[in-house]
């Protein structure tokens, strides 16, 4: 520990209850303008599903694909499971991890708008690409330019929203990301179904009107202050500091500014974040940031979002009637997320992701029972039964939508110090998109294996991460955001991992480094 005692600290010390400031239009308009990012997300999520139902669409690309959607006697599970199809989709996920990646330095060293910024072109681009693609290898350009605009979007939004919110009300406005998300699912449903009327180029259009959310997040990206936080680890502070009384509504900030500036001063002694957050005094914060959103695509959730058409085609739906199944459930999905930013800041996160969990559990048990009683691999489902399915479907959405929907982002933008949040952001959007890409590219084989069989994979996952969350997720409700590296030494599993003593001897031994270093 020599000379670690003259190095920076840290928060060391909780100042929460010396914050002050209130509820300001600026901060609000401020956190909307920058959700809007997640349009872009939830546009995609959303649009693919339908484009790769579309005759059209799959007669340019995928004719054979198209040749085994036309025999009626294919087996049901069957019928879409081809290795190019499926790349189509998950192409973007595996552009948007190493993207995402590539963003934490920029995010840290020039700020959070410029990466939303960056984010927006990108997709641009990409939807000019994928509009006009005029073979496969167009159209996987595309893909990939729209995944770096999601990596880096994803990346640089959920930080900006925990940094501008006021602690009481942060995963209400974290959660204005997931809203933005799924009203983007839900606008490209309506989309699809409009485009699926103008064969044989109307996927041309779904795909082309992806630029309308890049351009506001571009747009907005221009628009909104920096962060106080970033300003202040760049060393801007009384810039940060006007920010910060501008978004607090007050010039009382003087404890936060404190909290601020003591994170800023570690931040700065930190020269590789990455290595860093291997430390044993980051470890629970790693680990969420793993586990929270490889457990997020564990529900199952994006197989019903971008394959909703496709899912409900296998199921004897025809034409028309799974394109209004899979609206339905976008609907739903939006819907929710205003339940869980009315509820998250009173009832805690803990409560949402547990009960979330549960139902959605029971959900794809009755899935998987009426599909393996009643439908087989090449029958149909009775109107009764679709009618149940779809039932069952949006009240499993309706339990995802309010609690690992939002709270999977939600939960590891908000639980890293500043020397490490711009890093520990990227490796949870890397590891979201990594399983996305994962799942996306293995799921219409699983179905074709597993059959009814892939909900009961999906609902042992989700008992899992229940009873991970009931047992090692603490409650992060109303903690100011640079005070949450003090929350780990009260938890009963944490505290043996990151006892006072070692946060303190870690962070003095971190700063010495640095130091050594720069001799």
């Amino acid at each position: 520990m020599a000379g670690g005692s003259f190095g920076p600290t840290g928060v060391s010390k909780e100042r929460a209850e010396q914050y002050q400031g209130r509820v300001t239009p600026f901060v609000i308009i401020a956190c909307v303008v920058a959700a809007v990012g997640g349009s872009l997300f939830g546009y995609d999520i959303g649009i693919s599903g339908g484009v790769i139902s579309m005759n059209g669409f799959l007669k340019k690309f995928f004719h054979r694909v198209y040749e085994k959607k036309q025999h009626a006697h294919e087996n049901n599970y069957c019928k879409f499971d081809d290795q190019g199809l499926g790349a189509f989709t998950s192409s973007l996920y595996l552009a948007g991890l190493v993207a995402s990646l590539m963003a934490s330095p920029v995010t840290r060293n020039f700020g959070r708008r410029i990466s939303i910024i960056c984010g927006g072109i990108s997709f641009l681009t990409g939807a000019a690409l994928n509009a006009s693609a005029q073979n496969l290898a167009m159209l996987l350009l595309g893909r990939i330019m729209l995944g770096f605009g999601i990596g880096f979007g994803n990346q640089a939004i959920l930080i900006y929203l925990s940094e501008m919110a006021p602690a009481h009300i942060r995963g209400g406005l974290n959660i204005l990301f997931q809203l933005a998300t799924t009203l983007g699912i839900f606008t490209a449903n309506m989309i699809n179904y409009g485009t699926s009327k103008l064969e044989p180029w109307g996927w041309r259009l779904s795909l082309g009107l992806a630029a309308v959310p890049a351009t506001l997040m571009t747009v907005g990206g221009l628009l909104v202050p920096e962060t106080p936080n970033s300003l202040i680890e760049r060393g801007q502070n009384d810039k940060g500091r006007e920010i910060l009384e501008k978004i607090r509504g007050t010039e009382n900030v003087s404890a936060e500014f404190q909290d601020i500036i003591d994170a800023s001063e570690l931040a700065k002694s930190i020269r590789h974040p990455f290595r860093n957050i291997l430390e044993r005094r980051n470890r629970p914060q790693l680990i969420m940031a793993i586990f929270m959103p490889t457990f997020q695509i564990l529900t199952g959730i994006n197989i019903i979002l971008f394959y909703a058409p496709i899912l409900f085609q296998s199921m004897g739906f025809k034409g028309d009637a799974s394109l209004y199944a899979s609206a339905l459930t976008g609907a739903v999905l939006a819907s929710s997320t205003f339940i869980s930013i009315a509820t998250v800041d009173r009832l805690g996160r803990r409560f949402l992701l547990i009960s979330g969990g549960i139902q959605m559990v029971i959900c794809l048990v009755i899935v998987a029972i009426i599909l393996g009683v009643k439908f087989g691999t090449e029958g149909t489902l009775s109107r009764g039964y679709s009618i149940a399915v779809v039932i069952v479907f949006c009240l499993f959405v309706l339990a995802f939508g309010w609690s690992w929907g939002p709270l999977g982002w939600t939960v590891p933008s908000e639980i890293f110090p500043l020397e490490t949040r711009s890093a520990g952001q990227s490796i949870t959007v890397a590891v979201n998109l990594f399983f996305t890409f994962v799942i996306a590219q293995s799921f219409l084989a699983l179905l074709c294996g597993l059959k009814y069989g892939i909900f009961l994979f999906f609902a042992a996952w989700i008992t899992i991460m229940t009873i991970f969350v009931y047992f090692f997720l603490p409650e992060t409700k109303g903690v100011p955001i640079e005070e949450m590296i003090l929350l780990w030494r009260k938890h009963w599993f944490w505290k043996k991992i990151v006892p006072e003593m070692e946060i303190n001897d870690s962070i003095a031994r971190t700063s010495h480094g640095a130091d050594s270093g720069d001799a």
